[in-house]
């Protein structure tokens, strides 16, 4: 058994059994002992999640700096509630996605230990560089085990990847030769790849409270979707972290800090299923425009949007559906079709009233995602819209739905609205029809690239819809519509809860009500609403799993059903 197999090993132990078994020594030989974290002064494990692919890549810059180059493929991730971030509770990794992790493990390890780059990252200077040095090797070790567990290395997780470095460095006269190894086996150990949850010691009736360094983990991620830095780890060895004074303190810096907007980008990537653009393609005859650049400048476009409404701005949050304040390049301005100054780079843009725009469901990135490749969707638009932001799940349609009716030609059904109205006269149909097309139809003005349009098969589109017993017209009323309903505020907390906690937010949680309450009352601004969280006491509890949730959670519907026909 060689190294990486040792460490799939290993991994495999810890995932099917949920124990404390993780990889403790490795010797150049193929052989390797696993050894059990020493228990004292530790809690119960109560839950794990792996990494999220921006969330690994965040902590990688944040520890080694953001000159280290990633390679490699992640592991597909698990959408649970609208969130990759709750469904990385349900996540694995595969052998062969073990295999892919090992591999970015050595490639940042010898990054980081290249020659140029060693006098940022070594804290120490061995006494030879072809010869082992214990304590520079601890030194080494101690700061990036540290950074990379989320917690200090245990005694036996310390010494074993010591030795390691020892005996690479004897075989290969080379001190940095043998330190790479044992940096490696820090940064494929599930210890890194997955955030290691543990309770307070001792024994607890229904909801454990998380110990300091779950604590640290949970307010990092949220705030800046990273791990915690030094100063946060120093709280959380302290026990300054368990005392309200000391996390107050902490969610203050965090909160202050400008990397708060690295946080939100983050979370309204994921809440907005942004990612699916690396899956996403449209038909190059009827969309020659479009290529892999203008999909990441449309998703950047979006989150750039975003954070500047809500960060730099601080502004009310239901106003992402109706401000026409965005930034734009000149590839995104052909698209939209708006004159654009001089250069290539970013730069801000308004949308003039005529142009019929509405906040960030009439941008490129939400219109293009959910139609087809060739035309647009309602159906998917609504569906999309319905979960994303009001957090209202669409039933599935039949297994023996006809949509004959809409994908065929029909002289006398041109528009996409007639056949829709059409097809939902069947009764089967019309339940869900009637929940999600009128706000997908007032968005027909746009195509499946996010191109404003007056006809569809030459007749022209009619925008006006009646939704929740409201009629409105367009994206501009649909806009409206949406920042007053009371569902978007209820669903943003709710997502911004189960975010940060990893775990599905029930309706009928107690706290769901009162967190919505103080949102309400804050302005509906997300930073002071992170703030609020961080503070809740709730937040850092795990509950008893009610009888529904100890099997997973099924995926989002709508990223599951992407590819539904209508």
């Amino acid at each position: 058994m060689n190294f990486k197999r040792s460490l799939i090993a290993a991994a495999a132990v810890l995932l099917t059994s949920a124990s404390t078994v993780v990889l403790t020594s490795c010797a150049t030989d193929g052989k390797q002992t696993a050894s059990a974290e020493a228990p004292s002064a530790r809690g119960e494990l109560v839950s794990m999640r792996r990494l999220t692919a921006a969330q690994y890549e965040r902590s990688v810059a944040d520890i080694f700096g953001k000159d280290i180059d990633l390679t490699g493929r992640f592991e597909t991730e698990v959408r649970v509630e609208g969130l990759n971030t709750v469904g990385a509770a349900n996540a694995s990794i595969s052998a062969g996605g073990l295999e892919q992790y090992y591999a970015m493990a050595a490639s940042i390890g010898e990054q980081a230990l290249a020659p140029k780059a060693r006098d940022k990252t070594m804290p120490c200077k061995p006494a030879s560089a072809k010869a082992p040095d214990d304590a520079c090797a601890t030194a080494f070790l101690t700061k990036y085990g540290r950074l990379a567990f989320r917690r200090p290395l245990t005694a036996e997780e310390l010494s074993s990847r010591v030795a390691l470095a020892r005996r690479v460095a004897e075989q290969r006269s080379d001190f940095y030769s043998g330190l790479q190894e044992a940096l490696t086996s820090v940064l494929a150990s599930p210890n890194f790849l997955f955030r290691v949850e543990r309770a307070l010691p001792g024994k607890h009736r229904g909801d454990r409270p998380l110990d300091a360094y779950a604590r640290a983990s949970r307010l990092s991620f949220m705030f800046w979707n990273s791990t915690p830095d030094d100063e946060l780890l120093t709280a959380a060895e302290s026990g300054a972290l368990m005392t309200k004074a000391g996390l107050q303190a902490q969610v203050d810096r965090l909160a202050a800090s400008p990397r708060i907007a690295d946080g939100v980008a983050d979370f309204f990537d994921d809440a907005m299923m942004l990612d699916m653009f690396a899956s996403q393609s449209k038909d190059p005859l009827t969309f020659p425009k479009y290529s892999g650049a203008l999909a990441a400048a449309a998703r950047e476009q979006t989150l750039k949007t975003i954070v500047d409404l809500l960060v730099t701005k601080n502004g009310d949050y239901r106003d992402i559906f109706t401000s026409n304040d965005t930034f734009l390049t000149r590839e995104l301005a052909m698209v939209y079709k708006v004159p654009f100054g001089v250069g290539r780079g970013w730069a801000p843009y308004t949308f003039a009233e005529s142009e019929g725009r509405s906040g960030v469901l009439t941008q490129i990135s939400f219109l293009s995602l959910f139609s087809h490749p060739a035309r647009s969707s309602p159906t998917k638009r609504g569906v999309a819209l319905n979960e994303v932001f009001l957090c209202q799940t669409t039933p599935s349609p039949p297994g023996d739905v006809d949509f004959s009716l809409i994908n065929e030609p029909n002289p006398l059904l041109k528009t996409l609205r007639s056949k829709l109205t059409a097809h939902a006269t069947e009764p089967s149909c019309a339940g869900c029809h009637t929940l999600v097309d009128p706000p997908g139809l007032a968005l027909e003005g746009f195509d499946s690239l996010g191109e404003r349009r007056s006809y569809d098969n030459g007749e022209l589109i009619d925008v006006t819809s009646e939704w929740q017993g409201k009629k409105f017209s367009g994206a501009v009323g649909l806009g409206r519509l949406l920042h007053d309903d009371a569902r978007a505020p209820q669903c943003i907390t709710k997502k911004l809860y189960a975010s940060a906690a990893g775990r599905v937010i029930h309706e009928d949680d107690p706290a769901l009500k009162d967190l919505t309450a103080q949102f309400t009352r804050g302005g509906y601004r997300i930073p002071a609403f992170l703030k609020v969280l961080a503070a809740d006491d709730r937040l850092y509890k795990v509950p008893a799993a009610r009888p529904a949730e100890q099997q997973p959670a099924a995926p989002t519907k709508v990223a599951a059903r992407n590819g539904a026909s209508s």
